[in-house]
């Protein structure tokens, strides 16, 4: 009878990675809404420095320069890489992928990302090797 909790909870795992989305399908999300993506315009965009209240900032401040690499918050926590090569549940839960998009995006652009420059970004992620 212990088995079968056991049981049921290894088939609700396999069950949500089965579920789980993959980046093209994510960039396919933003590409019915925007068309064509651009990884060369999500690369730009990542890099792009923003200057607002005298402070310049961009994507890249966070997360470096290095979408494989490790960054670190204001507050100095982790952030895992952003680009999938590196991090493979990266670009894999829509619901966080738009959450994370509405976060930093009003963080660091004072205003939510078009659905252009979404589908740029995602490109560029994807195109990381």
């Amino acid at each position: 009878m212990k088995m079968r909790p056991l049981i049921l909870a290894l088939m609700s795992l396999f069950t949500a990675s089965a579920l789980a989305d993959t980046p093209q399908q994510i960039l396919a999300v933003y590409q019915q809404q925007a068309g064509q993506a651009s990884a060369t315009r999500g690369e730009a965009f990542f890099h792009a420095k923003i200057t607002r209240d005298g402070q310049t900032e961009s994507c890249a401040s966070c997360h470096t320069d290095n979408p494989k690499a490790i960054g670190k918050t204001r507050a100095h926590k982790r952030i895992e890489p952003l680009a999938p090569v590196a991090n493979r549940d990266r670009l894999t839960d829509p619901a966080k992928v738009e959450k994370w998009f509405r976060r930093n995006c009003k963080d660091v652009l004072a205003r939510e990302c078009s659905a252009q420059e979404k589908a740029d970004f995602v490109a560029f992620l994807i195109s990381v090797k």
